[in-house]
């Protein structure tokens, strides 16, 4: 029976090792058995409790001490080092063949844009543990705010989806920050989720004068993320259950995850805070519904 399973990346600070530890207990509460697999070298301070913690075999910190690189750099090292010595990775992911696998990836953008060491040690782990995974990529939701950081981060995420070759699902971040300050948001939620018309954004970065001065630039960019259109945004606070629910839905389709009996029962109990993606708004997410009364709803 193949196993199923996340990787989680995005940008430093986007939220990946809080995303990790969220679902981790969302998922549990659904019945599944859950491991968390931090992966990321320059993370020393986890929330949860690593089941497989690659601190065990490189840190950041060792490099740039013994190696004499710097911080980017040790990185990048780290991971192909982990490349070479992926069998010490599979030894220890044997022993969770009967769990939900979320994998707490680093936050250096190039890794997954362009370089390919991530790209093929996630592939070998899909093939050696017939692990089907999906690609969870966190945009904190504040690029929202302006608009050449969300066209960056489109442009980012293109990249990635193309460079990792994985079903990938896009989430919107901290969506509870962008409803505190909805008023600095030039358009609605959808616009952001759902990737409308792009030329309106281009608009607005002629109102800047540093911008401006790339209108030629900013449209061909523009017009190649229009052109590829892959990019769509899942809206998150992982406080809210009803867009962990969202979230963990889409995922689920992505890595065609197949229910037990028993979580089938307890995802048809959650659909007292299911939302469809066309349905959300920042005005309905503003409204957060409290944990009493949704337990009460399950019971």
């Amino acid at each position: 029976m193949p196993l199923y399973g996340q990787f989680v990346i995005g940008p430093p600070g986007s939220g990946k090792t809080t995303y990790c530890d969220e679902m981790s207990k969302y998922l549990k509460e659904m019945g599944r058995q859950v491991a968390i697999i931090n992966i990321d070298p320059a993370n020393d301070s986890v929330k949860y409790e690593a089941a497989v913690n690659i601190s065990e075999l490189i840190t950041v910190e060792d490099v740039m001490e013994y190696v004499n690189l710097g911080p980017n750099g040790s990185l990048i090292f780290c991971m192909e080092y982990l490349e070479k010595r992926l069998t010490w990775l599979l030894e220890k992911l044997r022993k969770y063949t009967d769990y939900y696998l979320l994998f707490d990836c680093p936050g250096q953008v190039e890794i997954y844009t362009h370089h390919n060491s991530m790209k093929n040690i996630m592939s070998a782990i899909q093939n050696e543990l017939d692990l089907r995974l999906c690609c969870v990529q966190l945009i904190d939701s504040h690029y929202c705010s302006d608009p050449s950081k969300y066209i960056s981060a489109l442009l980012m995420c293109t990249c990635t989806m193309y460079q990792m070759e994985f079903p990938h699902v896009n989430i919107l971040s901290k969506i509870d920050i962008a409803i505190k300050h909805k008023s600095k948001l030039l358009f609605n939620l959808d616009y952001y989720t759902d990737v409308l018309s792009l030329d309106q954004l281009l608009d607005s970065l002629q109102n800047d004068p540093f911008t401006a001065r790339y209108y030629r630039l900013n449209k061909a960019i523009i017009s190649m993320i229009e052109g590829y259109n892959i990019v769509s945004f899942i809206p998150l606070n992982v406080k809210d259950k009803r867009t962990m629910e969202l979230a963990r839905k889409n995922i689920d389709k992505a890595n065609g995850y197949i229910f037990n009996s028993e979580e089938n029962q307890n995802a048809m109990l959650n659909s007292v805070m299911q939302l469809d993606i066309n349905d959300l708004t920042l005005d309905v997410l503003e409204d957060l519904p409290k944990t009493d009364s949704i337990e009460m709803a399950q019971d």
